[in-house]
């Protein structure tokens, strides 16, 4: 029990980092490899602000609000130009992003180690069939499940979700129509960005926080994006959960076959359903 529940939390941190890069990727189609940096700031402010308030929730807010803003600035004032042209420009520019938000974590933090405390709230353990299984995991799955709730209802069932769908389908359309297409992109890519804060200041409790963060986890982002399809959320969720189940198995059993069985699978989706595991496979007129 307490394997499955240790895939569950890693499966929830996975979606609430991944989540913000299929908004992005799916419906801005903007490849933006600065999303692990973005996670990184996230944490490492939490750190500060929580050391620094004492409060573990502030932390997380700051963080979240100030990566929104950062990745605001970032669509805002570099990548809009970009939109119309190839893929490639956009890669060396959120590459870029790297090194710079890379720097800046230097400056301000340094080489060395951090550690955000659990908050004594969601600290201890409790027993679960048999096995002893820490708070702040079962914490992690259930705002992680929230997180999930909320962005499907705001994306499917609300006018922005609406907004969002015309915009990254046919933005010329929608900016005829009086519509700002451009304030929508903008809102996606802060709203993607803010989620990437906020993975960053929920796993700081969990893991060492430090510079290489930024690159460990977005591979497994990137491969949660391909197996749960473009802009789908649902799929988002599910493929973050296998991936999650996966390694927490593999780390429990075989772990030098963990990074074997997660590329294993997602070599086996490209070759059998390139959409994505969890997305309809479009139509030809």
């Amino acid at each position: 029990m307490s394997t499955i529940i240790i895939g569950l939390s890693l499966g929830m941190l996975l979606f609430l980092l991944a989540s913000g890069l299929t908004l992005i990727f799916g419906m801005l189609g903007v490849i933006n490899f600065a999303h692990g940096a973005l996670y990184m700031l996230g944490a490492y402010l939490s750190y500060d602000i929580t050391h620094r308030s004492g409060s573990f929730v502030l932390g997380v807010v700051v963080a979240t609000v100030v990566v929104g803003l950062v990745g605001i600035a970032m669509e805002r004032l570099t990548l809009r130009p970009l939109y119309n042209r190839p893929h490639f420009y956009q890669l060396i520019l959120t590459f870029g992003f790297i090194l710079v938000i890379g720097e800046a974590v230097k400056l301000f933090w340094g080489l060395g180690y951090k550690e955000t405390p659990i908050p004594a709230l969601l600290s201890g353990t409790v027993e679960i069939f048999s096995s002893t299984i820490p708070v702040y995991r079962l914490f992690v799955i259930g705002f992680g499940a929230a997180v999930s709730i909320g962005l499907f209802l705001a994306l499917e069932r609300s006018t922005f979700g609406m907004l969002v769908r015309a915009a990254s389908s046919d933005g010329e359309m929608v900016q005829t129509l009086g519509l700002p297409a451009s304030t929508i992109r903008t809102a996606v890519f802060g709203l993607g960005a803010a989620l990437a804060g906020l993975a960053g200041a929920i796993a700081a409790p969990l893991f060492p926080i430090e510079l290489g963060m930024a690159t460990n986890i977005i591979i497994d982002c990137f491969i949660v994006v391909i197996l749960g399809g473009l802009g789908n959320i649902r799929g988002a969720v599910a493929a973050a959960l296998l991936i999650g189940i996966v390694r927490a198995i593999g780390y429990a059993y075989m772990p030098s076959w963990v990074d074997v069985l997660t590329f294993g699978l997602l070599i086996v989706t490209l070759l059998t359903r390139p959409q994505g595991l969890f997305s309809r496979p479009t139509r030809s007129a």
